[in-house]
C-alpha cells in the first residue's frame, strides 16, 4: 500500500504540474517542484541527525525501565482484566501473558519490544483458532487495542517538536493524553458491540472505573483553568511525570541489582543507529510531501476540506493539520511526515503544528499494524477488526482536535 501511495503522490504531482505550465502558463512550477525536493532533501537529514541525542537518551532510559522489570509489573497489574475481555482464552494460556506484555510495553513506549511481544501474542492466540485463516474475536480485540495505541509517554512526538524548535515540547502531553483515552475506549466498546462482550462483571467494571475517574478527574480539574493555565499545566504535569519515570526506572532498577549506567549505556548505543536508519523514510515521505505542496495539490485538497468545514459552520484553524490525519490509518512514516511538513510550514507551536503533534500521538497505523501482525499467522480474512480499528482512529483524531480547541486556541 505504501509503494502504491508513495508512487501516486509523484504522479499526481507530475499532472498538477503539467496542467498548470500548458493550461495556466505557470512557467517556474517545475522550478518550484524541483527546489522544493533539494531544500527537503536537506531538511530531512537535518532532522534525522538532530534527533541523535534525545533518541540515545530515551532509548537508553527504556533499556533500564525493561530491566527494571516495569513491563513485567505491569502486564501483572492488567492480567485481571484481559482474562475477561478474552473469554475464549483458557485461563492461564500463555496468549494472556504476551498480550498483556506487549500492551504493557506500548504503554511505556518501548516500541522495540512491543512488536516482537505482540507477533507472540498473536502467534500464540492462532493456536487457540480453530479457522486460521479467519481472525478469531480474540485477536481482532487484541488488534484493535494495539492500534488505539494507548501510549503513556509519546515520547517520539516530544523528540520531534523540541527538533524543530517547540518551546515547551511536552505541552501537548495531557492532550494526547485524552485523545488516545478516547480513541482506546472507542475501540474497545466497538469490539464489544461487534462481539457481544460482557463489559458489566465486577472486575472489568472496576477496572474501568478507575479508567474513567482518572480521565473524569483530570477533565474536571482542567474544566476551570485559562488557555494560558491549561498549556502550562500540560508542560508542568507532563515534565514532572517523565523526570518521576526517569528517576523510579532508576531506583528500582538499582534496588534489582542492575548496573543502571552500564545498561543505559547499552540502550543509547541503539540512539545513532536508528536515527541514522530514519534518513531514508524521512527523506521518501517528505519530499514526496514538498512535491505535492510546491505543485499546489497539497493546499487544494486543504482548501477543499477547509470550504466543506466552513460551510457546515465549523472553525477551520484545523484543517491545515488533516493531511497527518488523513494519513495516520495508512502510514506511520506518512503521518510523521506530514506532522513534521506542518510544523516545518507552520511552526512547531502553531495552532496547527500541535493539532498535528496531537493526532500523530492519538492512534497507530491501523492498516499497518493489520498487516503486521495477521501476516505474522497467515490471517486472510480481517472480519470486524478493521472497521473497529477505524472507529479508534476517527475518535482519536476528532477528540485530538477537540482537545486542541480546549487547550490551545
Amino acid at each position: 500500500m505504501l509503494n502504491k501511495l508513495w508512487l501516486w503522490f509523484f504522479i499526481v504531482t507530475f499532472i498538477s504540474a503539467c496542467y498548470q505550465w500548458l493550461v495556466g502558463g505557470d512557467l517556474l512550477v517545475f522550478e518550484r517542484i524541483v527546489k522544493a525536493l533539494f531544500d527537503m532533501s536537506k531538511t530531512s537529514v537535518n532532522i534525522a541527525i538532530g534527533l541523535v541525542g534525545a533518541l540515545s537518551f530515551w532509548l537508553g532510559m527504556l533499556k533500564v525501565a525493561e530491566k527494571a522489570g516495569l513491563v513485567e509489573k505491569l502486564a501483572w497489574t492488567l492480567a485481571p482484566l484481559f482474562r475477561r475481555l478474552l473469554p475464549d482464552v483458557p485461563k492461564d494460556h500463555p496468549a494472556l501473558g504476551s498480550i498483556t506484555m506487549n500492551l504493557s510495553a506500548n504503554i511505556l513506549g518501548l516500541d522495540n519490544a512491543a512488536t516482537p511481544m505482540g507477533i507472540r501474542a498473536m502467534k500464540d492466540l492462532q493456536t487457540l483458532n480453530n479457522t486460521p485463516d479467519t481472525a478469531s474475536n480474540a485477536q481482532i480485540l487484541f488488534l484493535v487495542l494495539n492500534t488505539s495505541s494507548v501510549t503513556l509517554f509519546p515520547i517520539a512526538v516530544f523528540v520531534y517538536r523540541a527538533q524543530l524548535g517547540a518551546a515547551q515540547p511536552t505541552d501537548v502531553f495531557i492532550p494526547i493524553l485524552l485523545a488516545t483515552a478516547a480513541s482506546t475506549f472507542a475501540g474497545l466498546l466497538a469490539v464489544s458491540w461487534a462481539q457481544r462482550l460482557r463489559l458489566y462483571d465486577w472486575v472489568t467494571f472496576a477496572y474501568f472505573s478507575v479508567f474513567l475517574g482518572l480521565v473524569g478527574g483530570l477533565i474536571t480539574y482542567l474544566s476551570v483553568l485559562t488557555t494560558e493555565q491549561l498549556s502550562q499545566q500540560s508542560a508542568l504535569v507532563s515534565n514532572a511525570l517523565i523526570f518521576t519515570f526517569i528517576v523510579l526506572c532508576l531506583v528500582i532498577a538499582d534496588r534489582k541489582k542492575v548496573n543502571v549506567y552500564d545498561t543505559f549505556i547499552e540502550g543509547a548505543k541503539e540512539g545513532f543507529g536508528l536515527s541514522i536508519s530514519l534518513i531514508p523514510y524521512l527523506l521518501a515521505m517528505l519530499v514526496a510531501i514538498a512535491a505535492l505542496r510546491a505543485s499546489g495539490v497539497l493546499g487544494l485538497v486543504v482548501e477543499g476540506i477547509g470550504f466543506m468545514v466552513a460551510a457546515m459552520g465549523f472553525d477551520t484553524a484545523f484543517v491545515d493539520a488533516l493531511p497527518t490525519a488523513l494519513m495516520k490509518p495508512l502510514s506511520g512514516s506518512g503521518s510523521r511526515a506530514m506532522m513534521i511538513e506542518t510544523m516545518t510550514t507552520h511552526g512547531a507551536d502553531s495552532f496547527v503544528g500541535r493539532v498535528a503533534s496531537t493526532i500523530q500521538g492519538s492512534t497507530e497505523t491501523t492498516f499497518y499494524v493489520v498487516a503486521v501482525y495477521f501476516g505474522a499467522v497467515g490471517i486472510k480474512h480481517s472480519r470486524h477488526a478493521i472497521p473497529c480499528g477505524l472507529v479508534a482512529d476517527v475518535a482519536g483524531i476528532i477528540s485530538a482536535i477537540a482537545v486542541c480547541y480546549w487547550f490551545f486556541a
